[in-house]
């Protein structure tokens, strides 16, 4: 009889790895939840369980799912490697995850959401502001990823790649805000992007949080088109923000044509900033992120 399931022969050592890298991943995500309240100044468990502050409960799962994008991309690398390579391997880029990620949030604060203070707006339990900063965490994760897959390796070379890829996630949230935050302007009556959601506008918030992943997706397609050269430093940083921002841009032009033809005949745009339409904005966000799967798929077979 032939055959039914025909299974990889695995590693008999797998089950071993898998429990190094999970041990190792659930405790890198508790230090976040540690963290969290040790950084914000504020007892965790009062805020989750008493305060009931939704707002910070969404910034937390924003930084948690980041970090697990990010060592996603470590996750069974040094199969075969040896234990003690695979462990020292997953807590040196979890820690790098941890770092980077609370440096993209504190630049996103003080460049790109500049007119606001997103830790007071979350600790007055701001669910809007709560949405995009987990958001630019998970936007920030998804470009990490790409860049640590793309540079592969453990020597310095890569962790230079890696870490001056935070210029590449800054570069690209910056640019990609300001534009929506232009568009948002124009479109009513110079309000402010920024303050609106202060306000507590969640559908604004959600599809702004669509837009900032949608284009992380689609920046991350710049490893499938960009060479990596260990020791070219500048070139490797120009190379992912000249084609990451060119990638975002095309993004944005297929999500406004694409919104066009799904959303005909409704008013989009003042059902979100006017009538604060969470199921038009759910739409959008959709929109937008399917786009970016579909794009940055294509060069994998370019």
């Amino acid at each position: 009889m032939e055959q039914l399931v025909n299974v990889i022969p695995l590693s008999s050592e797998l089950p071993i790895y898998i429990a190094i890298d999970l041990s190792i991943a659930i405790a890198l995500l508790f230090a976040i939840r540690w963290l969290s309240g040790v950084l914000n100044k504020v007892d965790v468990n009062h805020e989750l369980g008493e305060r009931d502050n939704f707002a910070f409960g969404v910034s937390v799962a924003g930084r948690m799912i980041a970090l697990t994008i990010v060592l996603s991309a470590v996750v069974g690398r040094h199969v075969g490697l040896g234990y003690d390579v695979a462990a020292l391997s997953m807590l040196t880029f979890g820690a790098l995850g941890i770092v980077l990620v609370r440096i993209g949030r504190f630049a996103h604060d003080k460049l790109v959401l500049n007119q606001l203070d997103k830790d007071e707006m979350i600790g007055e339990k701001n669910v809007s502001v709560g949405l995009v900063d987990a958001a630019s965490a998970i936007a920030s994760a998804i470009i990490t990823k790409s860049i640590i897959e793309w540079a592969d390796g453990n020597d310095l070379h890569a962790f230079v790649a890696i870490v001056t890829g935070a210029i590449v996630v800054l570069a690209v949230l910056l640019i990609a805000t300001r534009i929506y935050e232009y568009r948002f302007a124009e479109k009513n009556q110079n309000s402010s992007f920024q303050k609106t959601l202060c306000k507590g506008q969640i559908a604004l918030a959600i599809q702004h949080s669509g837009n900032l992943i949608g284009i992380a997706i689609a920046v991350s397609a710049t490893s499938k088109v960009l060479a990596y050269e260990p020791e070219a430093y500048v070139t490797n940083v120009t190379g992912w923000l000249f084609v990451g921002i060119c990638m975002a841009i095309v993004l944005m032009m297929l999500t406004s044509i694409c919104k066009r033809v799904v959303l005909a005949g409704v008013q989009w745009r003042s059902e979100v900033s006017l009538q604060h339409n969470i199921g038009i904005a759910s739409i959008e966000a959709v929109l937008a992120i399917g786009i970016a799967l579909l794009f940055s798929n294509i060069f994998v077979f370019g």
